[in-house]
């Protein structure tokens, strides 16, 4: 009796079971259940946001790079002679003219030796001068004029040997420029070699740096350049390329450029790290949205475009820079519209309402930039 009661219930309470799956849409404690789970999708409110219009213009393309400053011309001021210091005459960083002394060292033999040098120079030649009339009188013989006449040069190669000795001992400036800190002092014993000082010539800073081959087609002699120094960031320096080096290097496929920089106030050092952008032509039409519109996902680029009311996520290919605009070369179209605001809450095809109804690309400024590889 007991097992046909078990049995009964069970057919009662999966009777019950099979009404309610058959008949779960008139119940209505179901259907408020599906409504709180979720509304239909034509209920969803459009998601506000602002978009504006692709923007067309000509821009500049650069290329960056690093580099380091170098002088116009720089030499280390070495002694040529040993000797002692004897005078110095120039001061740290002092500005020189090219041929200025700067320093002398203790030459009294050497002056000495030249004098008695130029007297035996001048006896031989007078000898010579003397043998030279007798042998047109045919007094003396052709062998003796020959053994003057060499005597007269050795006197003179060996006061030319003495002069230029001394003239080791007077130490020039080589050309214009600023002197360095001084490495001697007064009555120092240098020998050849021995630094005394650092000679640059810094009106002009040469600027080299590297560019990749793939863009070596519009690098040309007379590009401009605009560059930055580490230690004054607020400040341009405006150069023109030089010289290309001749060979492409083989590891880093790159090839070396020179740019020169005015410098007439000095404000740039020889060694100086520097930012370089490189112009190398124009892009004449080029399509340019917002920074903020770009979503980097994956290393890859994406934006969403705007198209009767719904968000399209769309991969782009990010070209030059502008501050605050990017152009993009592949995955739009001129007349697309590109979403600024709300892209974190954007999904791919998600209503949206559009705020700023016209929709207006920012002001554009300053000079896009490609980064080297270099």
């Amino acid at each position: 009796m007991k097992v046909w009661s078990q049995v009964l219930v069970v057919g009662v309470i999966a009777a019950g079971a099979a009404g309610a799956l058959i008949f779960r849409d008139n119940l209505p404690f179901v259907r408020s259940s599906q409504t709180a789970a979720g509304k239909p999708a034509a209920s969803i409110p459009a998601l506000p946001i602002e978009a504006v219009p692709v923007r067309r213009m000509e821009i500049t393309r650069t290329i960056e790079a690093v580099g380091t400053a170098q002088a116009n011309e720089a030499v280390t001021i070495t002694a040529k002679a040993t000797g002692i210091v004897e005078r110095l005459n120039f001061q740290d960083s002092q500005m020189v003219k090219a041929g200025v002394i700067l320093v002398e060292l203790e030459a009294a033999e050497s002056s000495a030796n030249i004098g008695a040098l130029r007297a035996a120079r001048d006896a031989a030649r007078m000898s010579y001068d003397r043998a030279k009339q007798l042998i047109e009188s045919k007094v003396v013989a052709q062998a003796r004029l020959d053994e003057v006449s060499k005597a007269y040069e050795a006197a003179e190669a060996r006061l030319r040997a003495e002069q230029a000795k001394f003239s080791d001992s007077v130490i020039r400036a080589p050309f214009n420029g600023k002197l360095g800190l001084r490495k001697v002092s007064l009555g120092a014993l240098v020998r050849p070699g021995d630094v005394i000082t650092t000679l640059d010539d810094t009106t002009l800073i040469k600027l080299e740096f590297e560019v990749p081959e793939t863009v070596l087609g519009g690098v040309k002699i007379g590009n401009t350049v605009s560059a930055k120094a580490t230690s004054m960031p607020d400040r341009k320096f405006d150069g023109v390329v030089t010289t290309i080096d001749s060979r492409i290097d083989p590891t880093t496929r790159a090839v070396r450029v020179r740019a020169q920089i005015p410098n007439a106030d000095d404000a740039l050092k020889p060694g100086m790290f520097m930012t370089v952008a490189l112009s190398v032509g124009k892009v004449p039409d080029a399509m340019m949205v917002p920074e903020e519109s770009l979503l980097a996902q994956g290393g890859e680029q994406f934006v969403f475009v705007i198209r009767e009311g719904r968000a399209t996520r769309t991969r782009v290919t990010v070209g030059q820079r502008l501050p605050g605009l990017a152009q993009i070369t592949n995955g739009l179209h001129p007349d697309d519209h590109v979403a600024i605001t709300g892209l974190q809450q954007l999904r791919d095809g998600s209503r949206v309402r559009q705020t700023n109804a016209q929709g207006s690309a920012p002001p554009a400024s300053g000079t896009p930039s490609q980064k080297s590889s270099s």
